[in-house]
């Protein structure tokens, strides 16, 4: 694969990246520096390689259009063809520059660094919006406009809830004994469908007219590298979609400043909301609307329990304890959250 790219050096090494739960990555070194050799591995939506390599270009697409605008962002490669997306077997790949950085969770972040990631993501939807609009015709960057997506059900959730108790009690033919987790998740679940039956009336209608707002997708604390206080890297665009803008910047705020026991870092918040309000342009009953139904969709969902009684997939399950924590502080501090996000 090296080989089609120039000046790029000799193959020395080719070390696997641990960081992550779905991501494929690899440290390349080489005789004229290291690089970051993307496998990409997310084929949602996608049903050929042809069109995974579509999606692909458009990322990559954007990530430079987006550094043209100054946004921290590392776009991959170009071949000497002119390609940024290497295709082997029905394996697709991309060759990035490492950029040497950390991961930085919200403990970690002062209030004056909450603005700024705030300001880095309201900035970020203000860049896609200029880089994926269409330009002198149509443009392979912009999908289909989609309906406003309806918000979760909760008799599905209660019939989930109900599947993933027998899992969690032994009665689903695990042979492993219960442990600390599994008590851990029987609590939780029978409290969640509890909150469950006295919010139900409280579910989100369905937005009118289609989601607009392209977002990055995946936007928390492992995709972004910082060093020292600055930002320089945002990572892994496979999620880059056209999604409610607003609901990006509450699902990340609910990552980066969720402390162990479940709770909000609410001045943290706040200052983060503020900043991204002021740089996307975002009102207030745009931000009431997304953090009602982020809480709707976090009250709703089980996805750490699924990985584990599904599919035994453990990699999930350290995030447990806060994530589900989380949804019944939320649920208690409503207000107060809300007014974070829009004061």
């Amino acid at each position: 694969m090296l080989r089609r790219y120039p000046n790029v050096g000799e193959p020395l090494a080719c070390d696997p990246i641990t960081k992550g739960l779905l991501n494929h990555g690899y440290r390349v070194s080489t005789t004229s520096g290291s690089y970051f050799l993307k496998h990409h591995l997310d084929k949602k939506h996608l049903d050929d390689t042809s069109g995974e390599r579509a999606a692909i270009v458009r990322q990559h697409r954007a990530t430079q259009r987006l550094k043209s605008l100054g946004v921290p962002v590392v776009p991959p490669l170009t071949d000497t063809r002119g390609d940024t997306v290497t295709v082997i077997g029905e394996r697709c790949y991309a060759l990035h520059p490492w950029v040497d950085g950390l991961h930085r969770v919200g403990s970690e972040l002062t209030l004056s660094q909450s603005r700024r990631l705030g300001a880095l993501l309201g900035t970020v939807h203000t860049g896609l919006e200029q880089v994926m609009a269409p330009r002198d015709g149509p443009h392979p960057a912009s999908p289909p406009a989609r309906p406003g997506h309806r918000s979760p059900d909760a008799a599905d959730t209660f019939a989930l809830i109900d599947d993933l108790l027998a899992a969690a009690r032994g009665q689903g033919g695990r042979d492993a004994p219960r442990d600390a987790f599994d008590e851990l998740a029987v609590h939780r679940l029978v409290e969640r469908r509890a909150l469950l039956e006295q919010h139900a009336h409280r579910r989100p209608p369905t937005p009118e007219g289609p989601a607009t707002g392209w977002v990055h997708g995946d936007f928390h604390p492992l995709n972004l590298l910082y060093r020292g206080a600055d930002p320089v890297a945002i990572v892994d665009w496979d999620r880059l979609d056209v999604q409610p803008r607003a609901e990006e910047a509450v699902r990340a705020a609910a990552i980066f400043f969720v402390r162990p026991a479940g709770e909000l870092d609410l001045a943290k918040v706040r200052a983060y909301a503020r900043a991204y309000r002021r740089a996307a342009g975002a009102g207030a009953a745009e931000l009431a609307a997304a953090v009602h139904r982020v809480w709707w969709e976090r009250l709703n969902d089980f996805w750490i329990l699924r990985w584990r009684y599904r599919l035994d997939d453990r990699r999930a399950d350290p995030q447990f304890p806060a994530v589900s924590a989380l949804a019944v502080w939320w649920t208690r501090e409503y207000e107060a959250v809300c007014a974070a996000f829009t004061e």
